[in-house]
């Protein structure tokens, strides 16, 4: 993919992100569910891999935090989620690879990256099994949307390294 092409792709993935983040969420446990995230990490980890997802993560991360339209447990969440869904799609060339590794990241390591952020940074007492089951269920849905997505991307040769 040429440079301009995966610059424009990272554009509207991150816009796409953003955007999301205001239009779909539901409240999950201690934190807000924001599947649109997990998706587009899938998404972007697939047709990208995982420096441009991580990127895009951290791109979302920043315009929803100075939007208000997130905390900063979107950065631990969406990054680590993202780096994961990469590696794992790097190793299987496989969607579900992609899908399973967002979830671990963000499900498990994520969740546990932001008990320190949560203490420090935002004055939380809450602890990993506050966040664990918030974060599990933001990414089990947000990353299975991104495997449909990903699969109709490949169908309809939108996106030909998928």
């Amino acid at each position: 993919m040429n440079r301009t092409k995966m610059l424009t792709t990272m554009a509207v993935l991150t816009a796409l992100g953003t955007l999301g983040a205001q239009m779909l969420w539901f409240p999950a446990g201690v934190a807000k569910a924001y599947p649109v995230q997990h998706a587009v990490n899938v998404v972007a980890a697939v047709s990208l891999g995982p420096v441009p997802a991580v990127t895009i993560a951290f791109l979302i991360g920043v315009l929803r935090n100075l939007l208000g339209l997130g905390t900063l447990l979107a950065f631990p969440g969406g990054m680590i989620g993202a780096l994961f869904a990469g590696i794992s799609y790097y190793y299987t060339k496989r969607v579900g690879g992609a899908v399973t590794g967002e979830i671990i990241g963000t499900g498990l390591f994520g969740s546990l990256a932001s008990v320190p952020i949560a203490n420090l940074l935002m004055g939380s007492e809450a602890g990993v099994f506050a966040f664990l089951p918030s974060f599990v269920v933001s990414t089990v849905t947000g990353a299975l949307i991104g495997w449909v997505v990903s699969i109709r991307l490949k169908q309809t040769a939108i996106v030909t390294n998928v």
